[in-house]
């Protein structure tokens, strides 16, 4: 039912051709699901807050445009995401944004809906996840909350499309919120004095509201440097006459605002207990007990093995890569390039030891590919199932310790998927500080899966204690520079506020259409900078500049490290792709050329590299090329300086 109040202005249909939908909300609500069923169109649909990081952008079946937004809380951003969405709402226009709420958590919702109508945007309330909302026997009265705001309110199930075509039909009746709270008096009244010096037009009280609270964007649309003082000003006064911080008053005073208003609308009855009821309350309690909770992090660790490192990094692999790329694929373009094209160096560039075909996408799509789709099926599963909430809560503490906390969990893990991907994902951390942190750590100690499973190839031919050494030198680096990097690294971190969803039963097609999402950027995103590695790897050697490094580096391999002058090369192709160099020195110990002492050191050295080219081109467009540099000048010579250290370790306790 719609509720929009008399004197709204109602855009005509023509004008608002080529005005975006906008889909608003926190994390873990629905967005993407919806995006998906209205638009059919697929976006990261998870069970984890800070999915969706980037705008994603569809076409609604009318043909108008519709936005995804990332996560957000607040339209006054304290993290990259909650920036975009700002930006999304102040640039482009909406025509309607639909915010997407909880059923279950309403009153949490109401804050948001709060600011959008002091932005004075036309919106639509959805109350999504009403099936769950239902089930924990919450009941609320839609046209009642529909009166109040004088928005239309609409319940869904996105996952399941109930109630959708109901939301598509309000989408034209959207109006700007009748509901204009008022705060206690000092607060109001220092907004009114800024409103009324503000340019005339719709969310002049938001504009007010974003300047006594320091809004970047906001402040960069106030040219008058007089009115930028008062507001600072008028915020020491508020903050002095309240003894609390500005952001603190706010809450408090929207806090009892919706209270107010949700007043009779919200009942909730005793639920009944089922089978399943009784389950997830079970598996709620162990997934956080403080001994069991751990036993399952280390049963789902070694699940995740089995279907990463053996199915896909083994089995899967070994097909593609020895049987279709190296019997079927690559003998079959070789010989269409010796009879088709006349000139050496284009066909070297193609087929050759450093070619595109022959290299960069054997690489990509016959080792790689198979391991990073099985690691992002298992991922999706911990997503969908809300166990990854669960796992960041369980590893908060000892995060701690490294400046960071549980939300770090998503790109840590990511990263023994592919640290390229990994990086990218650190956007969801909501300082700068973390995301530099976290860039650092990826970059020094963490393994992709594809690196991983060569290491433990290696580590097999050296015996169980080599693996039990290797863990513990890789763990005890990630804490230590963890921990020495969070007081160096300026900044602040930021506070760990998560909320768990319930445990659900994964649905097939979700995890089937995430996981092809997910590989789509692979191919489209990292699998680019995989060919221009190679195309790099190509040049050097043409300039005979490849065996000039190799040989420069060979003192420092043998001497310091106690390697034979082969591995200076497998060094070498380890910063262009940290898995081919591991892959090299697997053949240089399966020939017999390594030692025991020999493949822990050289596997500590490949392990603590920058993961690959790739990696650090990532970290100079995430980050800058100061930070990349940094990073990378750091762990260059930190790595063989750890791999110096273990071999004078080894030698002195009779290791060699």
């Amino acid at each position: 039912m719609t509720h929009c109040h008399s004197g709204t202005v109602q855009i005509p249909a023509d004008k608002k051709e080529g005005r975006p939908v906008v889909l608003v909300g926190p994390p873990n609500v629905g967005k993407s699901a919806l995006f998906f069923q209205l638009t059919g169109r697929y976006a990261t649909v998870s069970n984890y807050p800070g999915t969706t990081v980037d705008l994603l952008i569809g076409r609604l079946p009318d043909g108008g445009p519709i936005f995804d937004t990332p996560g957000t809380r607040s339209l006054f951003p304290l993290s990259a995401e909650e920036q975009v969405t700002q930006s999304v709402l102040l640039t482009a226009r909406p025509q309607a944004v639909i915010q997407v709420a909880d059923a279950r958590h309403l009153r949490q919702a109401l804050f948001l809906t709060l600011q959008l109508s002091e932005l004075e945007v036309p919106m639509i309330l959805d109350l999504n996840l009403m099936d769950e909302a239902q089930a924990e026997g919450v009941e609320i009265d839609l046209e009642g909350l529909a009166a109040r705001l004088g928005v239309p309110v609409v319940a869904t199930v996105a996952v399941s499309g109930q109630g959708l075509d109901h939301l598509r039909a309000l989408i034209p009746e959207a109006c700007v919120p009748r509901v204009r709270p008022t705060y206690d008096p000092p607060l109001e009244e220092a907004l009114q004095r800024l409103e009324a010096q503000l340019p005339p037009g719709p969310g002049r009280r938001y504009r007010a509201l974003g300047m006594l609270l320091h809004d970047p964007m906001i402040l960069q649309q106030i040219p008058d440097e007089a009115l930028r003082q008062e507001a600072a000003a008028l915020r020491q006064a508020l903050e002095a006459h309240y003894g609390r911080p500005l952001p603190y008053i706010l809450a408090r005073q929207r806090h009892r605002w919706a209270e107010e208003l949700l007043r009779d609308l919200v009942r909730r009855k005793p639920r009944a207990a089922g089978s399943w009821a009784w389950l997830q309350r079970q598996l709620d309690v162990l997934t956080l007990h403080p001994v069991v909770g751990w036993l399952i992090i280390a049963l789902i660790l070694w699940a995740t093995y089995q279907i990463v490192g053996v199915f896909g990094a083994q089995v899967l692999v070994g097909f593609l890569e020895e049987t279709f790329f190296g019997a079927w694929v690559i003998p079959w373009l070789t010989a269409l390039a010796e009879r088709w094209i006349p000139w050496p160096l284009v066909r070297d560039f193609l087929i050759g030891p450093y070619g595109q075909i022959s290299m960069a996408l054997t690489y990509g799509l016959a080792i790689v590919l198979p391991i990073v789709s099985t690691f992002f099926l298992v991922f999706s599963l911990m997503e969908d199932s809300g166990y990854l909430p669960r796992l960041a809560a369980m590893l908060n503490r000892p995060f701690k310790a490294l400046g960071l906390n549980g939300r770090a969990v998503l790109p840590m893990v990511l990263g023994l998927g592919c640290v390229t991907m990994a990086t990218m994902t650190t956007r969801v951390l909501h300082t700068r500080k973390e995301r530099v942190l976290v860039t650092l750590l990826l970059a020094l100690a963490v393994p992709c899966s594809a690196q991983l499973g060569v290491v433990f190839g290696m580590i097999a031919m050296a015996g169980p204690a080599a693996l039990a050494i290797w863990l513990g030198i890789v763990a005890a680096v990630l804490g230590l520079v963890g921990y020495l990097a969070a007081r160096v690294i300026p900044g602040e971190s930021s506070d760990f506020i998560l909320e768990l969803p319930p445990l659900r039963m994964p649905r097939v097609d979700n995890l089937l259409l995430k996981t092809l999402a997910r590989l789509e950027w692979y191919l489209k995103e990292v699998v680019p900078l995989f060919m221009l590695s190679t195309a790099i790897l190509f040049m050097l050697d043409r300039l005979g500049l490849l065996s000039r490094i190799e040989s420069l580096m060979a003192p420092l391999v043998t001497g310091w490290l106690g390697l034979p002058p082969q591995t200076a090369g497998m060094f070498l192709l380890g910063f262009l792709r940290r898995d081919y160099g591991a892959a090299g020195l697997f053949d240089l110990a399966r020939e017999g050329l390594l030692t025991s002492h020999q493949i822990l050191v050289s596997l500590v050295v490949i392990t603590l590299f920058v993961p690959c080219i790739a990696t650090v081109m990532l970290m100079i467009k995430e980050h800058g090329w100061r930070t990349a540099a940094a990073i990378s000048a750091f762990v260059f010579p930190f790595a063989f300086f750890v791999g110096g250290l273990v071999h004078q370790a080894l030698r002195w306790f009779g290791g060699g």
